[in-house]
């Protein structure tokens, strides 16, 4: 791995979580660990309307940290979570990390390094040895391989949810609930540079996945319809 780069550059950290009262904690504590002393960035937790304790820990978060917190009025899913925090972003590059954990923030610095070194618009985290159930893992890599296959997107785990971008191409894209799936496709799929990079996968300390298999079939293959029609729609225009 090339040795990090250390830049004044500024990123906004979005943490998208619902019911996460044992895990965000240390996640910040760990991603403060990592970033602190190389470089300025911000943290954006948007609370997707959590039923347990995780609005009690996040005021904690607050008054420790000063962590910007953005809590959902009703549950409006992970796509809507992350543009909400977005949409309240000061800095020009997004970086999205799930809130349960799994993923590690120590990644975080060579997807910035990527991203920043090699000029990419998007560097999307690929999960290797996943820390998830049988089912769960079977499902998701025949899920993948058909995606990538449909919409060439060449990405082989696009779940994955550390993720680095430019939040201005981000807000090009037609906004549909499960977006934040198809972004490397996208990305490509609209003539902008991406680049994957192997990450962490953790077990999940306590808790438990908030996604099914069966609905999450169905909606994805609505949504890579929607998503195809959307690229060719722009290749379409750029044509003419």
């Amino acid at each position: 791995m090339s040795a990090i780069v250390i830049l004044v550059n500024t990123f906004s950290i979005i943490i998208p979580v619902y019911n996460e009262q044992d895990n965000i904690y240390n996640l910040i504590l760990e991603i403060k660990k990592e970033l602190s002393n190389l470089y300025k960035y911000e943290i954006i937790i948007v609370d997707d309307s959590s039923t347990d304790q995780t609005q009690s820990t996040l005021a904690k978060l607050n008054k420790e940290f000063s962590v910007n917190i953005i809590l959902n009025k009703i549950n409006e899913g992970q796509s809507k979570s992350i543009l909400n925090g977005i949409m309240h972003a000061k800095n020009d590059i997004i970086i999205t990390i799930d809130g349960d954990g799994q993923n590690n923030p120590r990644d975080i610095k060579n997807l910035i390094n990527t991203f920043l070194t090699k000029k990419y618009d998007l560097v999307a985290g690929i999960r290797k040895k996943r820390k998830d159930n049988y089912i769960k893992k079977i499902s998701s890599k025949i899920a993948n391989y058909i995606r990538a296959k449909y919409l060439d997107d060449n990405c082989s785990d696009t779940g994955c949810a550390l993720k680095i971008f430019n939040k201005e191409i981000f807000l090009e894209f037609p906004f549909f609930d499960g977006i934040h799936r198809f972004l490397p496709a996208l990305f490509r799929g609209f003539g902008y540079k991406i680049f994957f990079v192997d990450v962490d996968h953790r077990f999940r300390m306590s808790g438990k996945s908030k996604y099914g298999t069966i609905n999450r079939l169905f909606k994805g293959i609505k949504d890579m319809f929607y998503v195809k029609k959307l690229i060719k729609l722009k290749s379409t225009k750029i044509r003419k």
